[in-house]
Parts: structure tokens; sequence; C-alpha cells
């Protein structure tokens, strides 16, 4: 497990009502959850305890987690296992597929682990399952969300990418200056690289990138992440709260108001993201089939515009 016993601690703030949920008690839960066990399959839902999995898993929505749920790292945020992950599953990508088709997926979220013990960091596995889902179900749009491929960063997004996913999301997830204590076995400016790679490899991928707002971030920090990021051309934007899962995480520093993310995002549209979601629930998979679908409409008529002006 994450040993985070070092980080500070101070006694736990109460959440706001803005940020509670209901407890997940429905019978759309409940078969996802059965489904996804008799598939052998792990969520990030589960493995993040993030607070929309009541609300995505009755909509029969799971962002599934590749290659195992044991990471390499330990993140001080986060609540997935942290150790010697086991051999990759060669049954996963198509058991993944299955998945999809059960549940009538028009837009699947994949993410994994890292996995720095990989010689390939897991890519290979990223690309196997893009070409299962496309064998399966191949009206199903594919979003992924990758780790940093740390040492191998170009030649594994070069896979991916020639695998053809319609979103790649990776996420920097807080500001430069809080790196060394947040996500320490990560670089910032190498995070930024792989999503300006993303676009290099190919144009129309949509790009996508999150930060979690509540550590101790200055806003004038965020604003400028928003610049890094539309620098390298990231179409769409996440910024949600940070939740502490367990006592042994990184506390949270404040939980910022509704009002304040709707002014950073306000602020990100007007930078030129072609789609924000900005709000204290708002996760990098949530409600992330919608938002395809508007970030894909926002690109056809931005495009069509353009196509306008030069004729």
């Amino acid at each position: 497990m994450n040993d985070l016993s070092a980080a500070p601690n101070p006694e736990r703030r109460r959440k706001p009502d803005w940020i509670r949920v209901k407890a997940p008690v429905s019978k759309g839960y409940n078969e996802t959850r059965k489904l996804m066990r008799d598939l052998g399959l792990n969520t990030v839902c589960e493995e993040a305890a993030c607070p929309n999995i009541g609300e995505c898993w009755t909509k029969k929505h799971a962002t599934v987690m590749i290659l195992g749920d044991v990471c390499t790292r330990a993140c001080a945020f986060c609540n997935v296992k942290t150790g010697m992950p086991r051999m990759v599953d060669p049954l996963e990508p198509e058991h993944v597929a299955t998945a999809a088709a059960e549940m009538g997926l028009e837009h699947i979220v994949i993410t994994s682990v890292d996995r720095d013990d990989l010689p390939d960091g897991g890519a290979g596995q990223f690309v196997k399952v893009i070409e299962a889902l496309r064998r399966e179900t191949p009206n199903t749009t594919i979003e992924i969300l990758t780790p940093d491929f740390r040492g191998k960063m170009r030649a594994s997004v070069e896979a991916i990418c020639a695998a053809g996913p319609d979103v790649y999301n990776h996420n920097l997830e807080t500001v430069p200056r809080l790196y060394p204590t947040i996500r320490p076995g990560a670089r910032y400016y190498a995070s930024l690289r792989l999503l300006e790679e993303v676009k290099r490899h190919d144009p129309m991928i949509f790009t996508k990138s999150g930060i979690m707002l509540g550590l101790g971030e200055q806003r004038l920090e965020v604003h400028q992440v928003m610049d890094d990021m539309r620098s390298a051309e990231v179409d769409f934007l996440t910024m949600g709260q940070y939740l502490q899962p367990t006592p042994k995480h990184t506390s949270v520093i404040e939980f910022v108001e509704p009002k304040t993310f709707n002014a950073y995002g306000s602020i990100a549209r007007a930078k030129g993201f072609l789609q924000v979601a900005s709000s204290p629930l708002t996760r990098s998979s949530y409600h992330a089939g919608e938002d395809f679908a508007e970030m894909r409409a926002a690109r056809e008529a931005k495009l069509a515009k353009q196509a306008q002006k030069s004729s």
C-alpha cells in the first residue's frame, strides 16, 4: 500500500455540503460492479475512491484501469496501491472489449497504473486494448488516460497514437511548485512534452489534461498552468476538488467554492480550450462521453468558421 505516513496531516477537514454525494445502492451500480468482477477488470472508480461512482455506474459508465491494480509510484494524493505489480494479463484487452460491448458503451475511458517495471511502461497494452475495442465495438469512441511513461515517453506515445484513440488524456494534476510533495515521481514539463508529442504525431487526436484544486495552489499559478496547456495545444481542461482518500494521504488545504470553479472555467474558455469541465466533483472521466460529443462539435464549428473565412 502507499506509505504516506510522512505526509503532513492535520485534522481532516469536514466536507462542505456541495461536495457530498449519496452512497451507491442502485441496481445499475450493482450490475456494473458484477460485470467488472466477472471479467476480472479493475476500475479507477473504485481504486481512486471516486465520489461519482454511484452516478456513473448507475448509468453503466465505468473507467477501466488496465495493467493491474498495483502502481510502481506513490503519489501523495492517490489511493491506488503501491508495490511490485503482477504480470500483465494477456486476456485483459479482450475482457475490456467484452465489457464495452455488454454495457453498450458509446464512449469508453481506459486508464492504468504506472508500470515503470515494464520496458515500454505499459504502452503495448494500451495499443492492444484499443485494437480489441476497434474489432469488437467499432462504433465506440475511445479515450485513454495514460501515465507519463518516464524515460520511454516518445516511443510509447508514438505507438499509442498509431493505434488511433479519439482522446488522449494525461493529467498534470497540480501546479509545478507542488510537484515535489504531491507528485514526486513525475516532472511537470515532461508531462507537458508528452501532450505536445501527441499533437506532433496526430493533430486530430483530441488532447485532454486536468488539475486538482485545494492543494494550496495560488490563483495565478492555476492561470499559468492553463497557459502552459494551451501552448501544448491541449483541447480539453478538467478541474476538480482534491479529496483526501485516507488520513495518510496529503491533506486538503482548501475546499474551493463552486463559484471559484465557475470563474476558473470562464477564464479557461477565454484562453481557447475547446472544452472545459470545472466543478468540485469534476473528475477526468466524469461525463466523458457527453463532453467528447460537445468537444467534437466545437472543433467542427471552429473548422467550418475558418474555412468560411478563407473562402
